[in-house]
């Protein structure tokens, strides 16, 4: 894996600054998380990689006014036990600090895109033959890396057995995308707009994971929309046309499905229009059809292979 040093990488000086100020707040939001716990295994934890992936590691990053697409900094975050990796108890004031930064501009005007596993976990993964870890051991740089801590050495998979796993995943997580979209149009004529909405996200979470799942094997444990389909959306470009920016009602409508894991089902004061609903499920229903020709394309791929 490369390092930033290495002259392969051609970040920018300005990109370089950036991503230095991110580590900075990793290491800093980390030392803070465990600083006062009580418990042996969280106040010894230890952060022990930090590892740029994705576009800005292989240096086709996007940058659109025009088209208003932002690459993000995708980062994975390595600590030494998975109690560590939960978001909220452990990252949550890091990812808030990320946030302000960019909305302030100041020192950061790149979005940020943070998964967490356990060092163990992720040399699971690469015994396993996951894409994703071993797309990053290929392409990712060492932002940080503490001595010592070694990934495993990866498995490649026989196409036979890719293609049964592969299989598998978009059959259990392709069905369940569209049960819940099928709950969300019963809804809607239940008028149950809340129901409806709430349903609709998990429709579209469950997608995204059906895509990460189907691309490479692994997908990240988050209910995030906005992560999720950042991530995706870069191993499948044709997606970002399934959520238009360019009126009030599609970027309200959007804003009310990405908080529709919270607050459809506890906050009163969430409302989400008829007008709104329907174009969101209109929009799900394009994204269930593009997500079901990626998942027959990999498929048909990895059959061939099997030949």
């Amino acid at each position: 894996m490369k390092t930033l040093d290495d002259p392969d990488v051609k970040l920018p000086e300005p990109k370089r600054r950036e991503l230095a100020h991110v580590v900075e707040v990793i290491q800093a939001g980390f030392a803070r998380a465990i600083r006062h716990r009580t418990m042996e295994r969280f106040r010894n934890g230890k952060l022990l990689k930090v590892i740029l992936f994705g576009s800005y590691a292989r240096g086709d990053w996007v940058e659109d006014p025009i088209g208003r697409y932002f690459s993000d900094y995708d980062i994975l975050v390595v600590v030494d036990h998975e109690d560590l990796t939960e978001v909220a108890e452990f990252w949550a004031a890091t990812e808030e600090r990320l946030l302000g930064d960019l909305t302030e501009g100041k020192v950061l005007r790149t979005p940020v895109s943070l998964i967490y596993h356990s060092l163990d976990d992720v040399n699971e993964k690469l015994r396993l033959g996951r894409y994703f870890f071993m797309d990053i051991l290929s392409d990712g740089i060492f932002l940080f890396d503490e001595p010592g801590h070694s990934f495993a050495e990866p498995k490649r998979l026989l196409p036979g057995e890719a293609l049964q796993e592969t299989r598998h995943f978009f059959e259990e997580w392709f069905e369940s995308a569209s049960k819940f979209k099928r709950a969300s149009d019963f809804l809607i004529q239940d008028c149950a707009p809340k129901e409806a909405v709430f349903n609709l996200h998990q429709a579209t979470e469950r997608l995204y994971h059906c895509v990460f799942l189907v691309r490479t094997l692994y997908s990240p444990k988050t209910h995030n929309l906005n992560r999720l389909r950042a991530l995706t959306e870069q191993l499948e470009p044709d997606l970002r046309s399934v959520w238009p920016n360019e009126n009030r009602l599609q970027k309200r409508a959007y804003n009310l499905l990405r908080e529709a894991y919270i607050k459809a089902r506890y906050s009163r004061d969430y409302e989400i229009s008829g007008d709104e609903l329907a174009w969101l499920s209109e929009r799900v229903s394009i994204l269930r059809e593009l997500v079901r020709q990626v998942g027959i394309d990999r498929l048909t791929s990895l059959e061939q292979l099997d030949r």
